[in-house]
């Protein structure tokens, strides 16, 4: 996988121009957001669709109540604003108005995680998906690129319920093809391995496809999955996972508590026990830095993966 060979793409741009996409095609989708649609891309159904969508200001509790109301009115709200803000600032309006009802809102969050990059620990969501993951009735998933996010927004509109869907603020490379179908609660496997298995979501599906790649010239045969639903888990196949290759890792660009790893280590306690790492970012805030070079330094890139797959299997 050289450079030359890689596309990149903009998951909150795919997100966008989906929306209109769809919008055109079912009148009861509304959009809302925070006074932050330009950056969200929001602003495409916006232009399109006038009466449809509604800037609340900087006021994300109304933001969520607001959707909650047009959800009971028999609407399809989507709702975005950045990660940081959705999670943090309306948890307890996302709780008691949309997840206690169960009702049919879609907040779709951009700018998560600490590829958000200069913009700092203020504004970078490494903790959201665990706030998200743990509210009943709530679904979490995390594309991997924008080949997924177009099906994502897609399937999310047809599923009945509460969705929390975390794209970033930069460009992501390409990883999937067009044959590839995503679904609601289906861990994909991208590659074979029957050495150990590696098992990453959003940006960290391209680093463990580039890390299995570069394990294979150590002569170590990698299983790589893109777990793009977080919630619900998909449990046979980690389990399968587990039984085949003996040894998982997992990556997020996320807190190690309440994300990805602890997900995936709660099904392989009660199920089959093996020897398992979690790479993610341990019990700290982000920094201000590039993107590449915030991966790299929470060790979270493909060459940490390379270590940490050479560690474990020791």
């Amino acid at each position: 996988m050289t450079d030359k060979e890689i596309k990149m793409m903009g998951l909150r741009d795919v997100y966008g121009e989906t929306l209109v996409e769809l919008g055109k095609k079912y009148k009861d989708i509304v959009v809302l957001d925070a006074d932050l649609s330009l950056s969200t891309k929001t602003s495409l159904f916006g232009e399109k669709f006038p009466d449809r969508f509604f800037n609340m200001g900087v006021s994300e509790q109304d933001l969520m109540s607001t959707a909650a109301g047009l959800a009971l009115a028999g609407k399809i709200p989507f709702v975005s604003t950045f990660a940081i803000f959705a999670t943090g600032r309306a948890w307890e309006q996302i709780r008691q108005s949309i997840c206690y009802p169960n009702l049919n809102v879609k907040i779709v969050a951009s700018h998560g995680g600490i590829t958000v990059g200069e913009d700092g620990a203020t504004h970078q969501a490494t903790e959201d998906l665990a706030l998200m993951r743990v509210l009943p009735n709530m679904t979490v998933i995390v594309p991997a690129d924008g080949v997924e996010t177009r099906q994502v927004i897609e399937a999310v509109l047809h599923h009945k319920g509460p969705v929390y869907v975390r794209l970033s603020r930069p460009k992501f490379p390409v990883v999937l093809d067009t044959n590839y179908k995503f679904e609601i609660g289906k861990a994909k496997v991208l590659r074979e391995g029957d050495d150990l298995t590696i098992i990453g979501m959003g940006i960290t599906v391209f680093h463990s496809l580039k890390a299995a790649e570069e394990l294979e010239k150590d002569g170590i045969s990698a299983k790589v999955i893109n777990c793009s639903t977080l919630k619900p888990l998909d449990k046979d196949t980690i389990i399968e996972a587990a039984k085949q290759t003996k040894a998982i890792i997992t990556v997020e660009e996320h807190t190690c508590l309440g994300g990805l790893g602890g997900a995936v280590a709660e099904v392989i306690v009660q199920n089959f026990p093996v020897r398992m790492k979690i790479l993610g970012i341990s019990n700290r805030f982000g920094l201000s830095g590039k993107p590449d070079q915030l991966l790299d330094f929470f060790g979270i890139s493909w060459p940490h993966i390379v270590k940490a797959a050479h560690k474990l299997l020791k």
